[in-house]
Formats: C-alpha cells, sequence, structure tokens
C-alpha cells in the first residue's frame, strides 16, 4: 500500500506537470464579447459618452414634481439649479435599477442653523413613493457642523455612518459619485437580494458596498417592499436654512 501510494502520488504530479508544459497562454486570453467603446469627459466629472444628461444648467426637462408628476418648479439660473422649498421633492421622468451616479452639490455661504437644520437636502437613489419615501443618500453641512453620524453628508441615512468626513466648505462645489445596485425582489414579494451602494465624496470613499436595510425611515426600524425601477428624487427638505444647489447630474445604466 506503501508503494502504491507513492506511486500514485509520482504519476499524479507528472500528469499535472505534462499538462502544465502542454498549456499554451491563449487558452486563457478572451477576446469575446468586447466591452463598449465610451468616451471619458474632457474634463474630470464630465459625463462619458454614454451617460444620460439630467442637469446641465439649461433647463428642467427631465425633471418633475415628485407629489403630482408636473413640471419640475426649482430654480434655474446662471447654470445652476437651485432648491425651491415652496413646490418640494422633485424626481427623474425616468426610472432606474442599477446605475453610476455623479452629482454636484452646493451649500449656501449664509447658513445659520446647526445640526439637521443647516443645509439639509438629499439624493433619493430610489424614489419609490410621494415625500421622502425611498433610499437617502444625506445632503447637509458638515464642515464643522455637528450631529448624529448616521445622519451627516456621506451618510446612508439612518443607516449607515460614512467612513470619512470630506466636506468642504460652505460655497464650495462638493461631489458625488455613486454605484447603486437596486434590490431585487421573488414574486411573492420577498427579498431576492438587498439594495447595495458605494459611494465616492468628494473623492473619498465614504460608502463601501454598504447592504441597505430597507428604505430610509426617520422613526423606526427599514424594511423591504417590493418595487421595481424607480426616480432619483433630490429633496426640499423643511428646515429653514437658505436653499442649496446641485448642478452638473448625469448617471449610467448598468
Amino acid at each position: 500500500m506503501k508503494y502504491s501510494i507513492i506511486l500514485t502520488a509520482a504519476l499524479t504530479g507528472s500528469f499535472f506537470i505534462a499538462n502544465a508544459q502542454q498549456a499554451k497562454p491563449e487558452d486563457t486570453e478572451i477576446y469575446t464579447p468586447v466591452p463598449p467603446v465610451v468616451t471619458p469627459g474632457k474634463m474630470l466629472g464630465d459625463a462619458p459618452s454614454d451617460a444620460i444628461v439630467l442637469f446641465d444648467g439649461k433647463n428642467l426637462d427631465q425633471w418633475v414634481q415628485n407629489n403630482d408628476k408636473s413640471p419640475a418648479k426649482w430654480d434655474v439660473k446662471d447654470g445652476i439649479l437651485t432648491v425651491n422649498k415652496h413646490y418640494g421633492n422633485i424626481e427623474t421622468k425616468k426610472a432606474f435599477t442599477n446605475y453610476q451616479l455623479h452629482i454636484e452639490w452646493r451649500e449656501p455661504t449664509t447658513l445659520e442653523g446647526t445640526g439637521q437644520a443647516r443645509g439639509n437636502s438629499g439624493v433619493f437613489l430610489a424614489s419609490i413613493g410621494d415625500g421622502d419615501a425611498g433610499y437617502e443618500l444625506q445632503v447637509l453641512d458638515s464642515y464643522n457642523n455637528k450631529t448624529y453620524t448616521n445622519g451627516m453628508a456621506g451618510s446612508i441615512y439612518k443607516q449607515a455612518v460614512p467612513l470619512a468626513n470630506p466636506a468642504r466648505k460652505n460655497g464650495e462645489w462638493q461631489t458625488y459619485d455613486v454605484i447603486w445596485n437596486a434590490p431585487t425582489f421573488n414574486e411573492d414579494g420577498t427579498v431576492k437580494t438587498k439594495a447595495h451602494v458605494t459611494v465616492i465624496y468628494n473623492g473619498v470613499l465614504v460608502e463601501n458596498n454598504f447592504e441597505l436595510w430597507g428604505p430610509t425611515l426617520y422613526i423606526g426600524k427599514p424594511e423591504y417592499k417590493k418595487h421595481g425601477a424607480a426616480p432619483i428624487k433630490l429633496q426640499a427638505h423643511g428646515d429653514k436654512s437658505e436653499p442649496l444647489s446641485f448642478r452638473n447630474i448625469w448617471v449610467r445604466e448598468l
């Protein structure tokens, strides 16, 4: 038996050595499918050739009011989109599932509140109803502004604390680059796969493929409910601070 094991091992080793000697580089080379050519933007942050431009500084043709789906009524001036709190949240006409999103935002220099009352807004990565129904990436002045950490800029509101705080001063433009993977559901409404999100805030990774517990809730424990593709929503928060602004918003469907 001892000699049989040794012989088997020797033969097996010889077999793999022989196979390795017979292998060719071409055996592990892949030629199809060929990735599509995408022309990047001229400057960092510019929309690539395959992006859907949601706001280019000219109009709100890609947006509607969240509550009644009428044309969006926020203020557009000098290439900048400013929240109009009188009219409430706006959302995209188009619904999305998985995507890459780029959005830039700026807090006014005239902020006077503190905590959650200081330049509050939000990017709802999937709007699943009126008001604040959906999954919120928080927007807030987080430069020397103390609040609960799962409610600061870069957080998935009331769920994920950001890994860092790269906030810029009021009056300076800030960026979010987001990879959103929407939840999927079985036919009976149970969760098949949960939502995941990666967020890069001003060039710094702050959410690393975070698995969401469910849609955002201000009070209580999140719970998934079956839905399909959904718009992206921007929040007109009810805090008393001056409204903030957005620009250069684009999305790539994945």
